[in-house]
């Protein structure tokens, strides 16, 4: 049995998906299709904090499914701009657990990935990314061995 390790960018896939598809992305799903006869080692959903009641039962949501939920401040500049990702630590999370994984799963769309799924596959790990296609960057489309798109069944109607 293939072990795996799931990290999961949340916002890229919540405003994806809501921006081209109109709903939400199934979770739930997604879980079944990227764990299905593999042995999970690891699995983190990255999100931002902005406290409202809400979001924090969609985190214990995540949580029932089996993800780890690592959840980082949103800030607001003065400015009006706003700063909030999770690039690094999606990154050294990964290189820490690719050891422990024979596949790596992305569910993103964010390009700067790319460098991280050609390097995991270099090492000799299969990389699987989720993604929605008219927003998923090209470069991390080639850079992964395997890449699902975000719709049909991936999606909450």
């Amino acid at each position: 049995m293939d072990n795996v390790a799931l990290f999961v960018d949340v916002q890229n896939i919540y405003y994806t998906t809501r921006q081209i598809h109109k709903c939400n992305f199934d979770y739930n799903h997604f879980w079944r299709l990227a764990t299905e006869g593999r042995n999970v080692v690891k699995a983190v959903a990255y999100a931002i904090e902005r406290g409202d009641t809400k979001q924090r039962e969609f985190q214990n949501i995540l949580r029932g499914i089996g993800f780890e939920v690592k959840l980082k401040p949103f800030i607001q500049r003065a400015d009006g701009s706003a700063k909030g990702d999770w690039d690094v630590g999606i990154t050294i999370d990964a290189m820490e657990y690719a050891d422990l994984a024979d596949t790596i799963v992305f569910a993103t769309g964010d390009g700067d990935f790319d460098i991280l799924a050609s390097k995991l596959v270099d090492k000799g790990k299969e990389v699987e990314v989720y993604g929605v296609q008219e927003l998923t960057s090209v470069s991390l489309i080639k850079a992964a061995s395997k890449y699902v798109p975000v719709q049909g069944d991936l999606l909450l109607r």
